[in-house]
């Protein structure tokens, strides 16, 4: 079971956060979503949401789980099941995905997604929190967590890398979201297209057909995302062109580096990763892609949760 509540990022935008744990109460009402969770909509449920927080203010630790480029916060579920089990598991959907707004006008910039989950850790009472973050969304928790060590006791980066990709990689990305059949007629097209017929996939992934069916809404004439392309490649662009070394070295706090096997975080810039956090330590998960939580979640699991309960276990 999760819940929404909504908060308020950088520029007034309007931001889904899902927490995972036990049901609403019965004067919570909520409505089911295609999303396998329930939402709270209007003022009833930000009042609810409200009392949400503040009854959760004094429930266990905190964690925050924060997707990539593309990527809702329904993606983090599994984690967040068993996460909920001991700790306050919240998944946000980030600007410009899921359930969250997508204004026009609205700001992509690096800045704007870390002020985003610096105020949902805020507004949430979370912090400090430890931070989950796959690939852009990983690139936001150590951002954070070099900017508000108040506000995060610990970072696990998922197969996200610190160096440049360059104006290369940007052109590729745009040419992939052109080559999309859109709209898909059905989620099986979504499922095999993603899955097998992608010139981006080198061998036939249903995980990853599943991954991009949940990121697909039923319009008028088929299948389309619930993001814009054109938003995901502004947020894309403010991350490619630099490299992110600097702030790395400013974690202070414990962060686990994990990369899939076959994911897009080599092992030698995972270990340079390492060595440049003050208090690094690595793990990789075997068979697995960049969609590492997603592909293996089992073994997601047991190479994250020892370094999240010896985090917890510090307090």
């Amino acid at each position: 079971m999760a819940r929404r509540i909504d908060v308020t990022g950088a520029g007034g935008v309007r931001l889904a956060a899902w927490e995972f744990g036990d049901p609403p109460k019965p004067d919570q009402a909520a409505e089911p979503t295609e999303l396998g969770v329930r939402e709270q909509d209007g003022a009833a449920g930000r009042r609810a949401g409200q009392r949400t927080v503040q009854g959760a203010l004094d429930r266990s630790p905190g964690v925050l789980l924060l997707h990539g480029l593309m990527g809702r916060a329904s993606h983090w579920a599994a984690t967040a099941r068993w996460l909920s089990e001991r700790h306050r598991a919240v998944a946000l959907d980030q600007r410009g995905h899921g359930r969250s707004d997508k204004p026009p006008q609205a700001s992509f910039t690096r800045e704007a997604y870390v002020e985003d989950a610096e105020a949902a850790l805020e507004q949430l009472g979370l912090g400090p929190a430890v931070l989950i973050g796959h690939a852009m969304g990983a690139l936001t928790a150590w951002q954070l967590a070099a900017k508000r060590p108040d506000l995060v006791s610990g970072v696990i980066i998922c197969d996200m890398r610190a160096s440049a990709l360059g104006a290369a990689s940007q052109r590729e990305w745009a040419d992939w979201f052109k080559s999309w059949p859109l709209p898909f007629a059905t989620l099986a097209d979504v499922r095999k297209w993603f899955g097998e017929d992608d010139p981006w996939v080198e061998r036939p992934n249903p995980a990853r057909g599943e991954f991009y069916a949940e990121v697909m809404a039923e319009s008028p004439d088929g299948w389309r995302p619930v993001f814009e392309p054109e938003q995901m490649l502004k947020s894309r662009e403010t991350w490619v062109f630099d490299a992110h070394w600097e702030e790395l070295a400013q974690v202070q706090c414990p962060a686990l580096v994990v990369r899939g096997l076959d994911g897009e975080l080599g092992r030698a810039e995972a270990q340079e990763m390492v060595r440049v956090l003050p208090r690094g330590e690595y793990a990789e998960v075997a068979d697995a892609g960049h969609l590492v939580h997603y592909d293996q979640p089992d073994a997601w699991r047991a190479a994250v949760e020892p370094f999240i309960e010896g985090l917890f276990g510090e307090r």
